[in-house]
């Protein structure tokens, strides 16, 4: 009877899996996410916001993008070369990052307009590499198809959050716990998916500075045209909360950061999963016909039925459920999250989708739509901060013109997975 309930196909086992670990790893910091919102403050929940935002900006970069190359070569010798070649770049980049805290952290602080964020930019680049090692490792292990250590990495990575959060949360040190649990989490993640390659000796010795440099120059249009892609796009979203606490206050970015963490479940948890599989299936299609027709296809039904089915539900209850969860105070995120559902069920649909893009090499079309998506996310607050006392009015502003935005996306990618390009 058990047998008969299994996936039968190779892409539903390999998302099965995927999905599982992220089920149990984003379920865990929801289920004491009423726990931590009574422990922190919104005011707390707004440093490690701005905290995540600088690191994940300087994050999402600090492999060139590289990272994505990993999937692309036929042979493991060249994938581990170009690992390697993220790596270097990863430790270039935190170092440079390290140097630049230590020598303007006052001229930063005032910058950022928030003193507590000066203790923790001195760990800003430690983050950044820890995330940037995360990035080669996930793509590595995806190449060979090791789903289930990259779902338990996911996990531990939970727990150790989990663990730090609230055993420091106890001591009411402010924020201490939220951050400090963001950067040790990722290190031990790090390690159990480091093994994967660590124990692989034989192709290690194949790493050498000529394939390095040789493969940098083959896969050059990734840092290009994907990596100011990438960097536009986290920003459209992490500099924007940055300006937030600016604009309108850090309590205010502590309630969003809610929202965001909550409503990206469907995201990290399903559309994550989906996205790294459809990536996988798509690039053997691709090869194999030159087209990503029957995976393309295939995967964005499966996204619209999960999208509707969990955004549709939750649009009506999301503010009652707000309040009973995280406590009365925080009903005003509940009304947030109302406001912006609907950009989070088209993103969730379309983000899991853009690796089309990495994978028929159209680095172009992705740079030109996130640096739009930039300015059309600066230009959404820029208009809000003027004409808008109230956040909500902003909130309203900034859906519609995002939503659109992601659909016109979506067509691009359907056209370059049907036709090759545009």
């Amino acid at each position: 009877m058990i047998q008969r309930l299994k996936p039968k196909s190779e892409f539903s086992r390999n998302v099965l899996t995927l999905m599982t670990g992220t089920t149990i790893a984003q379920a865990i910091p929801i289920a004491i996410s009423p726990i931590l919102t009574r422990m922190y403050t919104p005011e707390d929940f707004g440093l490690l916001a701005l905290f995540v935002a600088i690191i994940s900006i300087f994050g999402s970069i600090a492999n060139g993008r590289y990272e994505l190359a990993i999937m692309l070569p036929d042979k493991d010798e060249d994938a581990i070369n170009i690992f390697a070649l993220g790596f270097i770049i990863t430790s270039s980049i935190s170092l440079f990052l390290f140097i630049l805290v230590v020598l303007f952290n006052e001229y930063l602080t005032v910058i950022l307009g928030n003193e507590e964020i000066k203790f923790w930019l001195y760990f800003a680049p430690i983050a950044v590499f820890l995330m940037g090692l995360w990035n080669i490792l996930n793509y590595f292990n995806n190449r060979r198809k090791n789903y289930k250590d990259i779902a338990n990495a996911t996990i531990v990575k939970s727990i150790i959050t989990v663990v730090i959060q609230l055993s420091v949360g106890l001591l009411k040190q402010g924020a201490t716990g939220l951050i400090s649990g963001q950067i040790l989490s990722q290190l031990f993640a790090n390690t159990k998916l480091a093994k994967n390659i660590i124990k692989d000796k034989i192709l290690i010795s194949k790493i050498s500075k000529v394939k390095i440099i040789a493969l940098a120059k083959r896969y050059k249009d990734f840092p290009k045209y994907s990596m100011w892609a990438i960097l536009a796009n986290t920003l459209s979203t992490h500099l924007i909360n940055i300006l937030i606490s600016t604009f309108y206050s850090v309590a205010t970015l502590g309630f969003y950061s809610l929202v965001q963490r909550v409503l990206g479940v469907p995201s990290s948890l399903v559309g994550g999963a989906i996205g790294q599989v459809f990536f996988q299936e798509a690039t053997k299609e691709k090869q194999q016909t030159g087209r990503a027709i029957n995976s393309f296809n295939s995967t964005i039904k499966k996204l619209l039925i999960i999208g509707l089915l969990s955004f549709g539900i939750l649009f009506f209850i999301v503010e009652d459920l707000f309040a009973f969860m995280f406590g009365e105070s925080w009903r005003i995120a509940g009304s947030y999250a109302q406001i912006v559902m609907p950009l989070f069920f088209i993103r969730f649909v379309v983000s899991s989708l853009t690796v089309v893009n990495s994978i028929f090499e159209k680095q172009k079309i992705s740079l030109v739509w996130q640096i739009l998506l930039l300015i059309l996310a600066l230009l959404s607050l820029y208009i809000g901060s003027i004409y808008f006392v109230d956040f909500e009015s902003y909130l309203m502003l900034f859906t519609v013109i995002i939503s659109i935005h992601y659909l016109v996306l979506y067509f691009i990618l359907f056209r370059v997975s049907h036709k090759g390009g545009l």
